[in-house]
């Protein structure tokens, strides 16, 4: 069984976190630039990212974008 897309794109993001690539503080991705660097639709990428939102690794911040949410004790 195929993992979905949207599940493949969280999954990368949470690694580029985990990782340090992506780092507390950093800007992720624009939702265009998520589309073009994964080639999903956009309903992949705001699932991906509502995901990542619900899991506390990334926050929305109004006119700003989506940023790596500081871990506690950061």
């Amino acid at each position: 069984m195929n993992t979905p897309k949207y599940e493949q794109v969280a999954s990368a993001i949470r690694e580029q976190i985990r990782t340090g690539h992506l780092k507390p503080g950093d800007q992720i991705p624009t939702t265009q630039g998520l589309i073009e660097q994964y080639s999903v639709s956009y309903g992949s990428i705001r699932t991906a990212l509502l995901i990542l939102k619900a899991e506390g690794l990334i926050e929305g911040r109004q006119g700003e974008g989506v940023f790596v949410r500081e871990r506690d004790g950061q």
